[in-house]
C-alpha cells in the first residue's frame, strides 16, 4: 500500500465523521440546522474551535450564492479544503532531513513528549531515514527513568546500525546528553538524536529537567538544540493541545511529529495545533513501520481529511 493509501486509509474514521454532516449540507443547503450539526460534527472531529468558526462564518456569507445556484458538493467542498488548508499550509514544516543538511554540525534534535505517544520510536526511525540520506546519526537514550526506554534504543540501534551513547536506568539524563554530544564532536556525527523522558518517577518536575538539557546542550554547542521536535498521539485529541501548549512554553518546541493517526476519528487535532501555536508540522505517523513514518504535507493531508467519495 502507497502512502497515500495509508494516509487516507489511517483517516478514515475522522473522515467518515464528517461524511454525513457534510451529505446533508449538499442536499440541504447551509441552512442553520444542518450549519450547526456540522458545526458540532468538525468540533467532535478536534479541528479546532477557531479553525471550525472560520468555516461556518464562510458558509453562512456564501449562504446566499449557495442557495440561488444550488448547494453543489464542489463548491461547499472548495469552502471546506480552502479553509483547512489555509490553516495547515502555513505550517507545514521543512523536513527534517533538509534541516539537518544545512543546519550546523553536528545537528542536534531533541524529542519531547510524553510517554506513550511513541517518542522512542519516532527518534529511532528518524535516525533509519537520515542514515539512508547519508548522513550520519547518533541516539541518545536520556529517557534514563524507564529501563524500558533505553533498551528500546538499543535494540533499534543495532537493527539499524547506529550507535546509541547510554548510562544506567536511573542516571542524571543531562549527563547522558552531555556524553552523546562529546561522542558526536569524537565520531564525526553529523546529527544527535536525543529521547527523553515523558515523566519522572521522582519529585523533580519533568519540564525543569528538559530545560536543564537545553541549557548543558547550549553551554557546549552553542546554538544547540537546533530542533525541540514535539511527539504527539493523534488519538489524544484536545489532550494533545494541551501538551503541546505546555511543551511549548516550557522549552520552545520548534517542531511537531504526530503519531497514531491511523484509526483515530481525532485526526482534525492536527489542524488544531496549527491554527492555535502556528508550531511547523514536520512529520506525521499513520503505522508501525518505517515507511509510515513521513513528512507532513498539508495538501495530501486536507484531501484524506475531508475527501467525501
Amino acid at each position: 500500500m502507497g502512502w497515500l493509501a495509508r494516509l487516507n486509509e489511517g483517516l478514515a474514521k475522522t473522515r467518515e465523521r464528517v461524511k454525513g454532516s457534510f451529505v446533508r449540507l449538499v442536499s440541504r443547503g447551509p441552512d442553520p440546522a444542518v450549519l450547526e450539526e456540522l458545526e458540532e460534527t468538525l468540533i467532535a472531529a478536534d479541528l479546532g474551535v477557531h479553525t471550525v468558526a472560520r468555516l461556518i462564518e464562510r458558509l453562512q456569507a456564501e449562504r446566499g450564492r449557495l442557495a440561488s445556484s444550488g448547494p453543489g458538493e464542489n463548491q461547499i467542498l472548495a469552502v471546506l479544503k480552502g479553509t483547512l488548508l489555509e490553516t495547515v499550509q502555513r505550517c507545514e514544516g521543512r523536513p527534517v532531513e533538509a534541516l539537518v543538511r544545512q543546519g550546523p554540525n553536528p545537528y542536534v534534535l531533541l524529542a519531547v513528549g510524553v510517554n506513550g505517544v511513541g517518542k522512542t520510536t519516532t527518534v529511532a526511525k528518524l535516525a533509519q531515514r537520515l542514515k539512508a540520506a547519508g548522513h550520519t546519526p547518533l541516539l541518545v537514550a536520556a529517557d534514563t527513568f524507564r529501563a524500558a526506554a533505553i533498551e528500546q534504543l538499543a535494540v533499534w540501534g543495532g537493527r539499524t546500525g547506529v550507535d546509541v551513547v547510554r548510562h544506567q536506568h536511573g542516571s542524571d539524563p543531562s549527563a547522558v546528553v552531555f556524553d552523546g554530544l562529546a561522542a558526536a564532536k569524537a565520531r564525526n556525527a553529523d546529527v544527535l538524536l536525543i529521547d527523553t523522558a515523558g515523566r519522572l518517577h521522582t519529585k523533580s518536575n519533568l519540564m525543569d529537567e528538559l530545560k536543564k538539557m537545553k541549557r548543558v546542550l547550549a553551554r557546549e554547542l552553542p546554538g544547540a538544540p537546533h530542533e525541540v521536535l514535539l511527539v504527539l498521539d493523534g488519538t489524544a485529541g484536545q489532550n494533545a493541545l494541551s501538551q503541546a501548549r505546555q511543551f511549548h512554553e516550557a522549552v520552545g518546541v520548534t517542531g511537531l511529529a504526530v503519531t497514531k493517526l491511523d484509526g483515530t476519528a481525532r485526526g482534525g487535532m492536527v489542524v488544531a495545533i496549527a491554527d492555535e501555536l502556528k508550531i511547523p508540522v514536520r512529520l506525521i505517523g499513520v503505522g508501525e513501520g518505517i515507511e509510515d513514518l513521513q513528512d507532513f504535507h498539508a495538501e495530501e493531508f486536507v484531501d484524506a481529511l475531508v475527501a467525501t467519495s
